[in-house]
């Protein structure tokens, strides 16, 4: 354990909880690390079907603690939290509590999806503190915004609303802040009802054929379907996709 990030395995589910609330859940290179640990190790995890990631009220994150930053200067590890958090093939929930900004923000888009609670801001603040991103904004932000909206985000620092989130696509679900718990267990819930390895190669799908056209992307989808080999045994009756 390190101070600062809790760890609780509960029902096949590993929640990781940034926990310091006094410095807005700023990730310290010592709770970086640990996560970077954590998704090495889930895969391999048999008891681990579903990994949240949510933070102490009343933020979710805030990103890299810059004061840590500033006083080591050149002595700072690299470390890449996002780039590990989506190399984990079990899925991947991020439960954003409250602000969710800049290295936060990343951390967030990088989880497969996200339940957001009335609370939750968002913003990116990398240019404004004249710095570029590191852990993925770049490419994820405006895959899941559109570049223009990202543009504007990165530019003006504008803080956005969960309301304004789920418009433009930021995230899933926005529920009240004392309902966000619930709703992500009954989403856990529902994951692990589904075959582990089928969750993951979708997810897998998906994933690649971001990179490929759409020809491709179904090209991909044809090869990887025909090599898949079905349990049948999960059919109630003869052979079927579960179509209606």
């Amino acid at each position: 354990m390190v101070a600062g990030l809790k760890e609780i395995r509960t029902e096949g589910v590993l929640t990781v909880v940034f926990d310091r609330p006094a410095a807005r859940n700023a990730l310290t290179v010592a709770m970086r690390q640990r996560l970077e640990q954590l998704c090495a190790e889930v895969d391999g995890d048999d008891d681990i079907e579903v990994v949240v990631l949510t933070g102490t009220d009343p933020a979710f994150c805030a990103g890299a603690d810059m004061k840590e930053i500033a006083s080591l200067g050149r002595a700072l590890p690299p470390t890449d939290p996002g780039r590990a958090i989506r190399g984990v093939r079990k899925p991947v929930v991020g439960a954003i509590n409250g602000p969710c900004v800049t290295g936060g923000l990343e951390i967030a888009l990088s989880c497969d999806f996200l339940v957001a609670s009335e609370l939750a801001r968002f913003a990116d603040t990398h240019a404004h503190l004249g710095v570029l991103p590191r852990w993925g904004m770049s490419a994820l932000l405006p895959r899941a915004v559109g570049v223009r909206w990202a543009k504007e985000l990165s530019a003006t620092r504008a803080v956005i609303d969960p309301a304004e989130a789920l418009r433009i696509g930021l995230v899933n679900h926005v529920v009240p802040h004392d309902q966000l718990e619930a709703r992500v267990r009954s989403i856990t819930d529902a994951i692990r009802r589904a075959p582990a390895p089928a969750v993951a190669a979708t997810f897998e799908l998906y994933d690649d054929g971001q990179s490929c056209s759409q020809a491709e992307a179904l090209a991909l989808e044809a090869e990887r379907g025909a090599a898949w080999v079905v349990d049948l045994t999960r059919f109630g009756r003869g052979v079927g996709d579960g179509s209606p």
